[in-house]
């Protein structure tokens, strides 16, 4: 049992996850579970687009947390951590299943570096025009379709820095790569985006 609190909102989640792998104190890794739960289900249910399954994954992470939490260096961050072993059951849930999964993309969020806005305001060049919502919710689908159809590298940089704010060091800390590759896959995914849309736009002898 802890004998110290752990629940004031001082302690940082390093502390925290210290607490408990130094002296077994499950109350620490309590207060982690119940800090990020809402986040990190949010985070997976995005990008699983399956309750149970993020349910199933959201509880997968936590044990492999226990399985790993010896091997956290104390001069990283938890919280890019934590998205690092997410974003790994998360695909590897995927690849047991044997099926992509779909992304709500739709929604204004801020990307950190001065970048905010909705993915369709991202992708989109200056010659988009304001339209109806049936064209909305067009243009949604085929910006869902597109995510879907990027490399797993790219679309985990997209959604980690995208959806859940975390800065581009943090991306790079949770996927495991250099800070200017984040930015580069981030720069190549929403290049892409951008083209794929128009392409499909021009295959159906329209405009954007």
């Amino acid at each position: 049992m802890s004998t110290v609190p752990t629940g004031q909102p001082d302690v940082s989640d390093e502390e925290l996850l210290s607490r408990y792998r130094e002296h077994n104190d499950i109350a620490a890794f309590e207060q982690l579970v119940h800090r990020y739960e809402r986040e990190l289900y949010s985070y997976l249910a995005r990008y699983l687009r399956d309750a149970s399954l993020a349910e199933e994954v959201f509880q997968t992470t936590f044990l492999r947390l226990v399985e790993k939490g010896k091997s956290f260096e104390s001069a990283r961050r938890f919280r890019p951590w934590l998205y690092s072993i997410a974003t790994h059951a998360a695909i590897d849930a995927i690849r047991h299943r044997g099926r992509r999964t779909t992304t709500s993309l739709d929604t204004a969020h801020d990307l950190g570096d001065g970048e905010t806005g909705t993915l369709a305001g991202l992708v989109a060049d200056d010659r988009m025009t304001p339209a109806d919502e049936a064209q909305a919710d067009e243009t949604r689908r085929r910006i869902r379709a597109a995510v879907d159809a990027l490399p797993e590298d790219l679309r985990s940089v997209l959604l980690l820095a995208y959806y859940q704010g975390l800065s581009y060091r943090e991306t790079a800390e949770a996927v495991g790569i250099p800070l200017g590759t984040v930015k580069s896959r981030m720069h190549t995914a929403l290049k892409r985006l951008g083209l794929a849309l128009r392409e499909e736009e021009l295959s159906q002898g329209g405009m954007i």
